[in-house]
């Protein structure tokens, strides 16, 4: 897996002119955000409390939030916690009313598809509001995914790096 993130931060870097994209992680308190970070990382599934504030092995260390100089956002879902879904929807939303957030392509990661009560993609579209977001402004896909897995991970993966290659076109 390292091997695998190797190559897609090289991609994702040359679609930069050589300069480390800056891509954040961004979702509600347990949608599997770190979950996803240790499995792209070390291929490891670990047991995890919700992180406050800001985990310290990200792949490269946080600052303070700030969204100048993002190039892609990945926006993690807990696809089975239907109480919150409205939540995440606002979340998503003020993130992408930010102006610095204009024109940066967005996937959202439907996790935790592995679960009997977890929201289809058709549904996620419909009650996160993504048909109302302006392709002009912001690119976006969305993504099935298991964390625990890693099914649908480096799909997401693939999609951000083509996204990203695109909006520097």
């Amino acid at each position: 897996m390292g091997s695998y993130l190797s190559k897609w931060v090289d991609l994702v870097s040359n679609s930069n002119n050589g300069t480390p994209s800056r891509i954040l992680l961004l979702g509600l308190d347990n949608a599997g955000k770190t979950t996803i970070l240790y499995k792209v990382r070390l291929n490891e599934t670990i047991c995890t409390l919700p992180t406050i504030g800001f985990n310290v092995e990200t792949i490269t260390p946080c600052k303070g939030l700030t969204f100048t100089n993002t190039d892609g956002l990945f926006f993690v879902i807990d696809s089975s916690d239907t109480e919150r879904i409205n939540e995440a929807a606002d979340e998503l939303h003020g993130i992408l009313e930010h102006d610095s957030m204009r024109g940066v392509p967005v996937v959202i990661i439907a996790n935790k598809q592995d679960l009997p009560n977890a929201m289809n993609c058709s549904d996620l579209i419909q009650r996160l509001g993504l048909e109302k977001l302006s392709t002009s402004q912001n690119k976006w896909c969305i993504q099935n995914a298991c964390a625990v897995n890693g099914q649908g991970i480096y799909e997401a993966m693939d999609q951000m790096g083509t996204m990203i290659k695109e909006s520097k076109k």
